[in-house]
């Protein structure tokens, strides 16, 4: 089972998110690293439009963190778990 992290902010977050996803808002990632070291991968990273999403990715893989994928769009997440 993946572990969905999602990068929007609170509010948004919100507003509808994938069942079951953590959130964890972009401008946290960089003081969480070692919290996304400990979830179960594969780590599906998420936002509104898949942007924010990116850029947590392209952070985290510099950082050495192991097991990402940019999942894009929340709903798009959701869609592709409820098929």
């Amino acid at each position: 089972m993946a572990t969905i992290v999602d990068v929007r902010t609170p509010a948004e977050f919100d507003e509808g998110h994938v069942p079951g996803s953590v959130n964890i808002p972009l401008d946290e990632v960089p003081h969480r690293i070692g919290d996304f070291r400990a979830m179960m991968a594969p780590i599906i990273l998420c936002c509104r439009s898949g942007a924010r999403s990116g850029s947590a990715l392209a952070f985290l893989l510099r950082e050495g963190v192991q097991g990402l994928e940019n999942g894009g769009g929340w709903q798009d997440v959701l869609r592709r778990m409820n098929k």
